[in-house]
């Protein structure tokens, strides 16, 4: 089969479209013949080695981990699908392997698609989806009438979660560029803060939680800004304590303790606290993720797609960092009429 594969860490040139062995089909996998598979910039830090210590690659490795297609084959344990159900996944973390035409993934991962929807739309939504209801409802543990703050709002990530905190019953307040404030109040934020023009700390009050994407000096301004008893949860910049006793090595927590001792502090003197979020693959959420898709209540925003033989494209542009939405490759064979 023909898949993306990473010789060495490094920028998009470490990468190049090679044939690969089939994958091997365990015992609960379900074989997915791939039909699109969503980038995420967590690929691009994988690829330049960012995340190794806490996601050791054995090169050469195939990365990507959204992925939507049919299941040609299923294991002799698997009890949840069987061939020919058109489906989407996020991917183990250690195993991945999305950029590709094929892949194995264990069958807890894997939901059925949305039934209305296009694979590449379902490819957009596994990562940045399950991050943003785990985010809000898992460990910030928001109930209806709160309110939350989302950063980026018109990007891969905040582009779902506005919508998934709708659904909670959240009010939502968001950050975006002038361009896409339309974008983002269509999807259902109550509040836009365009931070072209104005300040975050000037316009957000009264907030239970702050979905922080960004890192840095926006997550020490979130720890200031959030009432005192509400929570700050991280995805974009140094991990917790919490993260680091499961997975990274324990000769890299002491340095960590002392990069995140400005954090701890200023969490303590405003009352707040912060968790930091390393999503977890889900197949049952993902199964309700797909429900809202079909009820109309969620949709999936793509930036742009391209042919899987142009993948090297789709990373250049990833990682612009301005992308509105989700970037998908697509692999979707000549003679298949389904969407």
């Amino acid at each position: 089969m023909k898949a993306l594969v990473l010789r060495r860490y490094g920028g998009p040139e470490a990468m190049r479209i090679e044939d690969r062995p089939p994958p091997v089909v365990g015992g609960r996998d379900v074989l997915i013949d791939i039909r699109a598979a969503g980038l995420n910039p967590l690929d691009a830090k994988l690829r330049e080695g960012k995340v190794k210590l806490a996601v050791p690659l054995k090169l050469p490795a195939v990365l990507g981990s959204d992925v939507a297609g049919v299941v040609t084959a299923c294991g002799g344990e698997v009890t949840k699908f069987n061939v020919g159900d058109e489906v989407f996944a996020r991917l183990e973390k250690l195993r991945m392997g999305g950029f590709a035409e094929e892949v194995a993934a264990h069958e807890d991962v894997v939901a059925k698609k949305p039934a209305n929807t296009t694979f590449a739309d379902a490819a957009a939504v596994p990562l940045a989806g399950l991050t943003s209801l785990q985010a809000l409802r898992d460990v910030a543990k928001l109930k209806a009438g709160q309110r939350v703050l989302i950063h980026a709002g018109a990007g891969g990530v905040g582009s779902l979660a506005i919508q998934i905190a709708k659904i909670l019953g959240l009010h939502v307040t968001t950050t975006t560029s002038t361009k896409n404030v339309e974008l983002v109040k269509q999807l259902g934020a109550d509040e836009v803060i365009d931070y072209t023009k104005e300040r975050v700390v000037d316009r957000a009050k009264d907030l239970d939680a702050v979905f922080e994407t960004l890192g840095g000096a926006s997550e020490l301004e979130a720890l200031r800004i959030v009432k005192r008893g509400g929570v700050v949860v991280g995805i974009g910049g140094l991990p917790d304590l919490a993260f680091a006793r499961e997975w990274l090595p324990v000769f890299v927590r002491p340095a960590l303790w002392l990069m995140t001792a400005r954090r701890r502090r200023i969490a303590k003197e405003h009352g707040t606290r912060f968790e930091y979020l390393f999503m977890r693959p889900d197949g049952k959420e993902l199964a309700e993720l797909a429900a809202w898709i079909d009820e109309g209540r969620l949709r999936p925003i793509l930036h742009r797609t391209y042919p899987f033989a142009e993948i090297g494209e789709a990373f250049v542009e990833l990682e612009r960092g301005h992308a509105r939405g989700k970037i998908v490759v697509t692999n979707q064979p000549a003679n298949s009429s389904s969407t």
